[in-house]
């Protein structure tokens, strides 16, 4: 064997080990870009949510998917993932609407994610007379509709007197809905299930400087603003905001586990799918 040879050979290995953990490198690196570009997406523009309880019945349902715009209200600490101590206040803040669709940090933990609707803005006198809203001492319109319909499933559940088979022998949810209109003009569709509930008499609230009133659309079945903070929600500070919920962009009514495939598509409720939320 010539000397020449020998250099070739143990070449060979070293060339081979540097492909393997040059190739390594690589895909660490793509999957890190990734990884940045997804926070930061997650952080500044939209951040997915999914709806895990009943209490915005019937504009969210247990089972949606939405995305929620960061921008809306500015950028506070609890925009970034566990809400770092980073700065106090917000920044590039815009004020919330009444009537906006918004996720917060639940003020007693400033850790919970929780979705209703900003009812009350700051310095508004806040209260429910027999299952009336009344907003700085007068009444918001609210109109009896269509009951709500919905069928039951694994996400949807309900007793007597809600609970009834329809025409077709399913089992369904039927709920007494309302269509209430703010002030501004907006309006949505909210629940009356007990109409002696304890959330339909309420006292008088104030809404203090830097804070919001958030409400859910079911009305019977909301921990909010009505309840103390060591209860419920309380009022919530401008700083605890995270976005404004926009679009629902997925459903599901929850017939189908993850190892199921082949009962996706029968579980997912498509009427949902890409609803816009005023």
């Amino acid at each position: 064997m010539h000397k020449g040879d020998i250099g070739k050979k143990a070449d060979k290995p070293v060339a081979a080990e540097q492909g393997f953990f040059g190739g390594f490198w690589e895909m660490m690196k793509v999957v890190v870009s990734a990884l940045l570009i997804a926070f930061g997406v997650r952080t500044v523009l939209y951040e997915p949510f999914n709806i895990p309880s009943e209490s915005m019945l019937p504009t969210l349902m247990v089972g949606d998917y939405l995305f929620v715009s960061k921008f809306s209200y500015g950028y506070s600490r609890h925009s970034v993932m566990t809400s770092p101590n980073l700065f106090k206040g917000r920044l590039l803040g815009s004020l919330p609407e009444r009537g906006d669709v918004a996720v917060f940090k639940l003020p007693r933990d400033n850790k919970t994610d929780y979705i209703k609707r900003v009812i009350g803005l700051p310095g508004d006198r806040v209260q429910m007379k027999n299952g009336f809203l009344y907003i700085n001492d007068k009444v918001v319109k609210k109109e009896r509709i269509d009951d709500l319909v919905v069928a039951e499933s694994a996400n949807t559940s309900c007793s007597y007197p809600f609970r009834e088979l329809n025409a077709q022998g399913e089992i369904v949810c039927r709920y007494p809905q309302y269509q209430e209109t703010l002030p501004n003009g907006v309006s949505y569709h909210t629940l009356d299930l007990d109409p002696h509930g304890a959330g339909d008499n309420t006292r008088l609230f104030i809404v203090p400087e830097g804070h919001y009133f958030m409400m859910g659309d079911n009305r019977d079945n909301s921990q909010d603003s009505r309840r103390p903070q060591s209860t419920g929600v309380g009022y919530v500070p401008y700083e605890n905001l995270v976005g404004r919920a926009e679009i629902i962009f997925f459903a599901t009514d929850g017939g189908a586990h993850i190892w199921e495939p082949w009962l996706w598509f029968q579980s997912m409720r498509y009427n949902r799918f890409f609803t816009l939320l005023d």
